[in-house]
């Protein structure tokens, strides 16, 4: 299996990985955020802002990807703005996008706001923007949707000013309603990844030392269950570029197995990124199983993914 599994050929920066099978090309397809690496040093946090949403697909079952562009005609206002980790996912035959959005690139401090948007789109190429999430705050960030088992639909987010995961519920995908926090941790947490897997539902999330595993039977309530893709920074793995801890991560479910696609940093020696170099970003993925009741993954195994189309009709995460 090659490793890494991707690099982005223009700004070598792909981060935050979402997976969707795509049925109009019968292949899969890979979006994620497109860190502009190459930004001169003294712009400072330039290179995290800015950025499109790159795509990527595979013919061969997730085993190798192609660099297909980026996501095109997203903007609803003028001016540049700035897209971060998309989650994507099919419905009754549609594709809905819920991706962070934040207005231009703000160099000199932090952003004015952080806000989720809701896209539609029938082929993953054009899409409709809806409008803004209403969420419980101007600070959210990193979504993630899925169905309830009594109906419904539920989002998870990262609020950046607690550093923290909440919920929020709907029942039609376009207006919700706040639940309230889910998980805190020491040091904080992003990128909240829910799926459900051998036989009980998992909530992960990136603690940039490691993915944080809770899991429940019922999507309430939640219990520890275990860290996965651990790493320090600089500390090097078997595989290539797989060095440190792996970063927001997606799952796929498909055939009975479950695979995490995430990103590393292969040149970061500290925590601050001092060159162009140490900036850039490789895609891996591995094998999670589950053992007596906890969620676990040897990213060191050499294992090929097997995506299998999911069946038309049932969709795809929800």
């Amino acid at each position: 299996m090659p490793a890494p599994l991707f690099r982005d050929p223009i700004f070598d920066g792909a981060a935050d990985p979402t997976v969707i099978y795509n049925p109009h090309e019968a292949a899969w397809w890979m979006v994620y955020t497109n860190r502009r690496t190459t930004m001169p040093i003294e712009q400072g946090l330039a290179w995290l802002f800015g950025s499109d949403l790159g795509v990527a697909s595979s013919r061969d079952q997730g085993a190798t990807w192609q660099y297909r562009g980026i996501v095109e005609g997203l903007a609803f206002e003028w001016g540049r703005g700035t897209y971060w980790a998309p989650e994507i996912f099919e419905h009754n035959g549609l594709f809905h996008m819920y991706v962070t959005y934040i207005r231009g690139i703000p160099v000199g401090g932090p952003p004015v706001a952080l806000q989720i948007h809701h896209y539609t789109s029938s082929d993953l190429v054009g899409w409709t923007h809806l409008g803004v999430v209403r969420l419980h705050s101007d600070t959210v960030i990193d979504a993630c949707v899925l169905a309830r088992p009594g109906g419904g639909f539920r989002m998870w987010y990262k609020d950046e000013a607690t550093r923290s995961t909440w919920a929020a519920d709907s029942g039609d995908l376009d207006t919700w309603t706040t639940v309230g926090q889910v998980l805190t941790s020491p040091g904080g947490h992003e990128g909240p990844n829910v799926f459900q897997f051998g036989g009980s539902y998992w909530l992960i999330v990136d603690s940039w030392r490691g993915q944080l595993v809770q899991r429940s039977d019922d999507l309430i309530t939640w219990q520890p269950a275990g860290v996965i893709l651990e790493g320090e920074i600089g500390q090097p793995h078997h595989r290539t570029d797989d060095v440190g801890p792996g970063l927001h991560g997606d799952v796929v479910v498909s055939g009975g197995r479950a695979w995490i696609f995430y990103f590393t940093h292969p040149d970061r020696t500290e925590q601050a990124h001092r060159t162009i170099r140490s900036r850039r970003s490789s895609i891996q993925v591995a094998e999670l199983q589950v053992v007596d009741g906890r969620l676990v993954c040897d990213r060191d195994a050499e294992v090929v993914p097997v995506l299998v189309p999911p069946t038309p009709g049932r969709g795809q995460r929800v």
